[in-house]
């Protein structure tokens, strides 16, 4: 642990704090002037074979490419990635987030060269972003369509559900990128994600041995003399009986049930 608080320290210097906000910004700057006619958003797509033709920018423009949608939508989009980015920023700091970041990015660009001819967009790096918040604040609450309140839990569930879906029926492109988003996600939780299940399994083993001695306990009734305390646990031997008392049922052993008389006795056990 001391060895990677090092390392750690020597690589402070080099972290960009608010990255999230840089890529926010340029995906607004590539979407607004596009919109106008500025720039055609063909040029900035990463697609590996023309990197290795010579087209080398594409390797790290796409990743200021917005997804193609309406803008209603992209804005929304944004603003979730600016929220969920700040939020694993501020509980991790800039180091581990760029880490995060970074690794996305190397997995995506490292798999899209095993389909150079294919599209490669940087939709998977911000699923792993919302993958690792809601792993994170799991009973975070979203207004879904601003109205209906969801806990992103669920939501993440859904995800994961669609990256399934999308690793057993899309193309190999689409495989690869489940594997990187996949793949960053589990560089970072794959430990935490062990830990909490060995937790869980050793806590259903203690479970499962106590629950016969609970199930025993329950099923002996243990009578107990409300005069002596004795009880049908420690004297087996004795006879204990109720007796109402206004609304009360109240227990008396054998030797002391005389003296409170016996009229409105209940069952002998």
């Amino acid at each position: 642990m001391s060895r990677l608080n090092a390392i750690e320290r020597r690589l402070a210097p080099f972290a960009i704090p608010n990255l999230t906000l840089y890529l926010v910004i340029g995906q607004t700057f590539v979407y607004l002037t596009s919109m106008l006619g500025l720039l055609d958003v063909r040029y900035l797509l990463f697609v590996p074979a023309l990197v290795v033709h010579g087209e080398w920018w594409r390797i790290f423009s796409f990743v200021f490419v917005p997804p193609p949608a309406h803008w209603l939508f992209i804005a929304f989009a944004l603003y979730l990635l600016y929220l969920f980015g700040s939020a694993l920023e501020q509980a991790w700091g800039a180091l581990r987030y760029n880490l995060f970041l970074f690794t996305g990015y190397l997995l995506t660009v490292a798999f899209a060269f095993v389909t150079p001819g294919a599209l490669a967009t940087n939709i998977f790096i911000g699923g792993a972003i919302f993958l690792a918040f809601a792993w994170m604040n799991p009973d975070f609450t979203m207004l879904v369509f601003f109205i209906l309140p969801v806990k992103i839990k669920w939501m993440a569930l859904i995800a994961w559900v669609g990256y399934a879906y999308t690793f057993f029926t899309g193309g190999l492109a689409a495989k690869l990128g489940v594997v990187a988003a996949v793949g960053n996600f589990l560089i970072f939780f794959g430990k935490e994600i062990w830990e909490r299940v060995r937790h869980g399994r050793r806590q259903m083993v203690r479970q499962t041995r106590s629950a016969p001695r609970k199930r025993d306990a329950e099923i002996r009734l243990i009578h107990r003399c409300s005069v002596c305390g004795r009880s049908s646990d420690s004297n087996p031997e004795l006879d204990f009986r109720y007796r109402s008392e206004g609304t009360a049922e109240v227990c008396y052993c054998g030797d002391h049930l005389p003296q409170v008389g016996t009229e409105n006795q209940g069952a002998g056990v």
